[in-house]
């Protein structure tokens, strides 16, 4: 392990993932500090700075006594605004955060990056990867604002790491959600008709273990840029992996087999480079008792 990080300023803190990481934090006795839009007045954090990603006194103020940073704020999804406020606003707060977080000193750095970054979930027609189980050499198909703003991230942190000698690992999360939550909505719809999940390959993790997934990125002995999918090593579909596959990507390559419900991606980079493997598995609802 890399030397514990002696403030961690996790920006988007108040969302779930955020505040799964100020938890984690929290247990492993590390002070942190949150920047989000406004204060809810519950997050475990000892300095709160309520302000946007992207402007750079905000975050200025946010990274006071920071060596380390997670950056999770974004617009999740390209239907949450639009596609100039999408794209501009997750690619300007990505930016920023880490231009001056590294203007600042800081040389450990997380950000959220995403399956979309693909090209496959939000695009307007079904498009299939070049085979399978997909890794981080995957040709990008991106068709939609969001998935081209994490295309982008990605290539902003990989200038980042250069240009301010950091380690910025971006993590490439799934659908993220917990019991209770919309992965039991997801598992249902999978159960009842699987071609709904077939544009995320039906993949999926606990945001308790997005917040690990962010932790270990800080702490692994990791130099330069990484990009890393974090998955769940299963799907949330009930069905096997083979006959998704056979039935919804019938002429992707496949590489390795992929027995049971086992997630086509390949988790290589996860596990040797961050130490990390799902924790929180979710059973998702039997094929043909969807309500």
């Amino acid at each position: 392990m890399a030397e514990l990080p002696r403030r961690v300023l996790v920006t988007g803190a108040a969302g779930r993932v955020g505040r799964a990481t100020l938890d984690l934090l929290a247990r492993e006795g590390v002070p942190a500090s949150a920047l989000d839009l406004r204060d809810p007045g519950d997050l475990r954090a000892d300095r709160v700075v309520a302000g946007r990603a992207d402007d750079p006194e905000a975050v200025r103020e946010a990274l006071d006594g920071v060596d380390a940073v997670i950056h999770l704020a974004a617009i999740p999804a390209p239907t949450l605004g639009t596609p100039e406020e999408v794209f501009l606003g997750n690619v300007g707060a990505t930016f920023v955060v880490l231009e001056e977080a590294g203007a600042a000193g800081v040389r450990r750095a997380v950000v959220a990056s995403s399956f979309s970054a693909l090209g496959l979930p939000w695009a307007a027609r079904p498009l299939h990867p070049a085979y399978v189980p997909v890794d981080e050499a995957l040709p990008l198909q991106v068709e939609d604002p969001y998935g081209l703003s994490k295309q982008v991230d990605e290539t902003t942190a990989a200038m980042m790491a250069r240009r301010h000698d950091m380690t910025v690992v971006a993590l490439r999360y799934p659908l993220l959600g917990g019991p209770g939550d919309k992965l039991d909505e997801r598992a249902a719809g999978y159960a009842e008709d699987p071609g709904r999940g077939a544009s995320e390959l039906w993949t999926y993790l606990d945001t308790r273990d997005a917040a690990r997934a962010a932790w270990l990125s800080l702490v692994r002995p990791v130099e330069g840029f990484r990009v890393v999918f974090v998955t769940a090593p299963v799907t949330l579909a009930p069905q096997r992996t083979e006959d998704l596959l056979a039935r919804f990507h019938p002429a992707v390559e496949r590489r390795a087999p992929l027995p049971g419900r086992t997630a086509p991606v390949d988790l290589t980079a996860a596990e040797t480079l961050l130490g990390f493997t799902a924790e929180h598995l979710y059973e998702p609802v039997p094929a043909g008792e969807a309500s």
